[in-house]
């Protein structure tokens, strides 16, 4: 069914063992993968990605850099989009009981996945492939066939159904199929390896004994290490504490520059390219205090907006923050929200994000914080009326400019 245009992969002890320990969690099993990787076979490395937002964030960002590895190796990338499974939900990282996606919703979140895909792999030597392709077709005695390899036992002591469970909520029979369904993915592309985060771990396992049921060499597992949002929670698009590898250069900057201090040492480890004397170099500054962390978040910030969009943007994003936040101009390419003359203020920054409530509406005209960039007139009072276009500046870091219809 699949075949690989090389003959031979590129056998680089260097970057074999790189490739065997940045950013690594766990391997499964590290010695059957090492003979493969020093035997020059070129491998099918499969990476599977629900589209269950329209964004990919540089959490995951580190899985598909591993794959950069391996591509740079000879390997044939296998990259699985998961629009059948996106309907039923990975459980894999959730301690509640997600909702079904729509095939509309999902056709919109597809949208952009290849360019923001690209901006890692090289596209020309990668396979895409839907599981909705095979899924979709199974019949209720091979689903049946399937389910067969795994007990209720396996699926009620996974971690978060266990929680769950023992919390008194319900576990919906379609969250236990949906191992099932990644697993059955490995067997249709005969992959060698399956790569994902740590948290995968149970459903790239499922993958094994899957291939295993039908008679095939069992993949080998590369488990990441995660990475933690920038506010020191679960990376997550809904606390808004995600770094997107499709944000402006400006945007982008202005996240990492926004981080907790304690993440600056990991995400220079897992995201960026620097040597680990390197990182171990700056991590020993901040600590002896020689380098401050605002300085190091300077660097990973260049480095990160370096990484997805170029030098020449690197260096206008650093530009464009230090005339924002050091010579008090608003920035380049600043948000713009259009809205009826006479709106509350309260209500348009509430429906836009920029605060999250009425009562830190209180508290920041309270305190000042509130400015007005592009005129007189003063934000003095928690029901100030929008009665003409104005740039504002929220706190330290937040910009809008609200524009009369």
């Amino acid at each position: 069914m699949f075949g690989n245009s090389q003959k031979k992969a590129i056998v680089d002890e260097a970057k074999i063992q790189n490739l065997l320990s940045k950013n690594i969690e766990e391997i499964f099993i590290k010695e059957s993968l090492e003979k493969k990787l020093r035997s020059g076979k070129v491998l099918r490395i499969k990476l599977g990605f629900d589209p269950t937002g329209s964004k990919i964030h540089i959490g995951r960002a580190i899985v598909l850099r591993k794959l950069k590895e391996f591509q740079d190796l000879g390997h044939t990338i296998v990259f699985l989009v998961g629009d059948f499974t996106a309907k039923i939900g990975d459980p894999s990282d959730k301690l509640e009981k997600r909702p079904m996606l729509t095939d509309a919703k999902i056709k919109e979140n597809l949208k952009g996945y290849k360019n923001q895909v690209g901006k890692i792999l090289d596209l020309k030597k990668v396979e895409f492939h839907y599981n909705s392709k095979w899924l979709s077709k199974l019949n209720f005695a091979e689903i049946v066939e399937i389910a067969e390899s795994f007990t209720v036992g396996q699926m009620s002591n996974r971690r978060n159904f266990k929680e769950r469970l023992d919390r008194g909520e319900e576990v919906s029979l379609r969250e236990f199929l949906y191992p099932l369904m990644q697993g059955y993915d490995s067997v249709q592309l005969k992959s060698d390896v399956e790569i994902g985060g740590f948290d995968q771990l149970f459903n790239l396992k499922a993958g094994r004994t899957l291939q295993k049921h039908f008679g095939m060499i069992e993949q080998d597992i590369i488990t990441t290490t995660m990475l933690e949002g920038t506010d020191g929670r679960k990376m997550s698009t809904s606390w808004g504490n995600v770094i997107n590898i499709s944000d402006e250069p400006n945007d982008m900057f202005g996240k990492v520059m926004s981080m907790s201090d304690d993440l600056i040492t990991k995400y220079f480890k897992c995201v960026t390219d620097l040597s680990k004397e390197e990182v171990q170099k700056i991590d020993a500054g901040i600590v002896s205090g020689s380098l401050h962390p605002k300085d190091a978040k300077m660097k990973l910030a260049q480095e990160i907006v370096r990484i997805f969009w170029g030098e020449e943007k690197s260096i206008s994003a650093q530009n464009n923050f230090e005339s924002v936040f050091s010579g008090g101009a608003a920035p380049e390419n600043i948000e713009e929200v259009f809205v009826s003359k006479g709106i509350k203020l309260a209500e348009v920054l509430i429906n836009n994000n920029l605060i999250a409530s009425k009562g830190e509406m209180q508290r920041l005209v309270s305190e000042g914080a509130i400015k007005n960039l592009g005129g007189e007139i003063k934000i003095d009072n928690k029901d100030f009326i929008i009665t003409e276009t104005i740039v504002l500046k929220i706190g330290k870091k937040r910009f809008i400019k609200i524009v009369i219809k």
